[in-house]
């Protein structure tokens, strides 16, 4: 029905009819696909989420005497340095070297220091040449007395992404937010109708060279994101799971802060919000009908982030409205939903480039060459020496004790075992509880006699398809000595102590 360049004229000539896609949702609701796309010649959409896999190349210029940078600092964050004498890859998540400062201030925080006119400090070692013998730098930079900043972001705009929950005892703090125990909350970051490629879902008018709106300027699409992924279930032409990805260009001298973010997720790291905003050409009835998409038909899934592994169980299937409306039912609880990302802000992305493409401040361009729309798949990482798991652990038989127990009975059992940590379980076998010999010997100085009165009932465990990994750190960071293992019935299966993983370490 149109091109491109029949859209930009129209554009010049002050004749464009530009819609959000939260309002083409409601054109095609009342007038339907065919007149909309009759009468709609842009739909623009917006996020303002975390994107981590973001960053910049910074080129500071020579200094005489000169100098080949080989680390390189900014406000403490260490910057790249392997491309040449003085250009750096400042990464967003990069965290400080001030172990007092650590995951509080990165590099994120840093790229938007800059976008707002901050004054930085840099500094730079090397190990001296001839004609680059300066070997360290001290010095202040600016946004302005640099040659070029570029916004170079490997990964940006996921199409559709997980949705997370967390059905441990513990609290988890991950790059999707921290996530209470028992399903205490579900998180989500997508903007749903908002969000760009999920209003091209098939990616039929996003290539290399698409221009877009990135950080409050103008931006280039330079190709597919990495971990590109095309093969995933879909629901009306949307994927379910992480899907498509952007790789992503533009001018941070030019960036406006309004719409950048440093920012630090809890216990997890830094990481950078990124404003970003794809103008999509109506060209036929297809691409109206797909523009359209409402929250309500927009599905994805809800990932159990308690098993730390590449594949994560599904716990069930959702929709942006409901994860909008702030609660959903998860094994009959009322769970609360939070957004990581904001939709006030990508509104705001979507209405900006409105009114720029409205005021013929902002053209369309053909891509170069298309994005790929099938046949992407992710490779996973093969480890050559896998991590021993749980379960493969040397079993020893299992000792345990009841609830009802006395005291005395558990006293002895501890002795004669030769053990410090006894698990605790009831009638079925299940995990009901841990008792220690300090707790034993805490009841004795106490005058307690029943086991169900000194054990402790919270338990922090290790499963059967764990990796011993993944276990030492959990015991580091509660500071215990031992865990229970249970199979995914709850029932215990036996001990594994700090000791078990001291002597798997010894053997390797």
């Amino acid at each position: 029905m149109k091109t491109i360049e029949e859209i930009n004229q129209k554009i010049k000539e002050g004749e464009a009819v530009v819609a959000t896609a939260a309002e083409m949702t409601q054109i095609v609701q009342q007038n339907g696909s065919k007149a909309a796309a009759h009468e709609i010649d842009v739909v623009t959409t917006g996020t303002f989420g975390a994107m981590c896999s973001s960053g910049a190349f910074l080129n500071f210029g020579h200094s005489d005497p000169p100098v080949k940078m080989t680390k390189t600092y900014l406000n403490g964050v260490e910057a790249y340095s392997g491309l040449a004498a003085v250009d750096s890859y400042l990464g967003a998540t990069q965290i400080n070297q001030n172990p007092d400062i650590g995951l509080d201030y990165g590099g994120a925080h840093v790229i938007e220091d800059l976008i707002r006119g901050k004054e930085i400090e840099l500094i730079a070692e090397a190990y001296g040449t001839d004609c680059y013998p300066l070997k360290k730098i001290k010095t202040h930079i600016t946004l302005d007395n640099i040659n070029q900043a570029t916004m170079i972001n490997p990964r940006n705009c996921y199409q559709n992404y997980a949705v997370a929950v967390n059905s441990t005892e513990e609290t988890l703090y991950t790059y999707m937010g921290t996530l209470l125990p028992n399903f205490g909350n579900v998180t989500y970051s997508s903007a749903g109708e908002l969000s760009p490629l999920i209003n091209d879902p098939y990616l039929q008018t996003l290539g290399i060279g698409s221009r877009i709106f990135l950080c409050g300027t103008e931006g280039y699409i330079i190709g597919e994101g990495t971990q590109h992924f095309t093969q995933a279930d879909r629901h009306k032409g949307v994927p379910l799971t992480p899907s498509g990805t952007l790789m992503l260009k533009g001018d941070l001298k030019k960036m406006d802060p309004d719409y950048v973010r440093g920012g630090t997720m809890p216990r997890y790291g830094p990481t950078l919000y990124v404003g970003a905003g794809v103008p999509i050409p109506v060209l036929n009835e297809e691409i109206a009908l797909r523009t359209s998409i409402s929250d309500e038909d927009i599905k994805c899934r809800i990932f159990d982030y308690g098993v730390p592994r590449r594949s994560r169980p599904v716990i069930k299937e959702t929709n942006y409205k409901e994860l909008k409306s702030g609660k959903i039912e998860i094994n009959g609880m009322e769970v609360p939903t939070s957004p990581l990302s904001s939709h006030k802000r990508a509104t705001l992305v979507a209405e900006q480039l409105k009114k720029w493409i409205e005021k013929g401040d902002f053209f369309l361009s053909s891509p170069v060459k298309m994005l790929p729309n099938q046949g992407q798949i992710v490779k996973p990482l093969n480890i050559s020496k896998p991590s021993k798991m749980v379960r493969d652990i040397e079993s020893k038989p299992v000792i345990i004790t009841h609830p009802t127990d006395p005291v005395k009975e558990v006293a002895l059992k501890l002795v004669e075992n030769n053990i410090n940590h006894l698990p605790v379980v009831d009638s079925r076998g299940k995990l009901a509880g841990i008792v220690t010999s300090w707790d034993i010997a805490d009841a004795v100085a106490r005058g307690k006699t029943k086991l169900e009165e000194v054990m402790t009932r919270k338990v922090i465990i290790a499963r059967e398809d764990e990796s011993v990994d993944i276990i030492a750190r959990r015991i580091d960071k509660h500071n215990i000595s031992g865990l229970p293992i249970v199979d995914k019935d709850s029932k215990v299966k036996g001990m594994i102590t700090a000791e078990d993983i001291s002597r798997l370490i010894g053997k390797k």
